[in-house]
């Protein structure tokens, strides 16, 4: 069980990075912030955009923040997540992330897979 902050961002960043091989552009990438983005044209819900965020870590004050933007994009995905990810949820698309076990980490990986296939499907990335 991983509780420092500094070690759950890391190891989500690891769990992150494979994906900036498979369409999506890293933008940040420094000690407490790393994120994804799709860098392609294309329109949703009406408006044109050139860019889609995917997902990112942060390093709070009083936990490790990870924004997963499928999850707003389709909230039917909510379904799919295990109850000990969900309940992390906080908003639309941040999880509150303070403590960090092979099992939770699995399903960060699983939400990942599956945003992926999401935006595959949508022509996002």
């Amino acid at each position: 069980m991983k509780t420092d902050f500094v070690e759950i961002f890391q190891t989500i960043r690891a769990a992150l990075q494979p994906y900036a091989t498979l369409g999506f552009d890293n933008r940040i990438n420094s000690e407490d912030t790393y994120d994804l983005w799709s860098n392609k044209n294309v329109e949703i819900e009406g408006k044109k955009r050139n860019e889609v965020y995917f997902a990112a870590v942060m390093i709070h004050k009083g936990h490790v923040g990870f924004y997963f933007m499928p999850v707003y994009a389709e909230p039917e995905m909510k379904k799919i997540f295990d109850p000990a990810l969900l309940k992390l949820l906080k908003g639309k698309s941040c999880f509150h992330i303070k403590k960090l076990d092979d099992t939770l980490l699995s399903q960060i990986e699983e939400a990942l897979a599956n945003g992926f296939k999401l935006y595959k499907e949508r022509g996002w990335v």
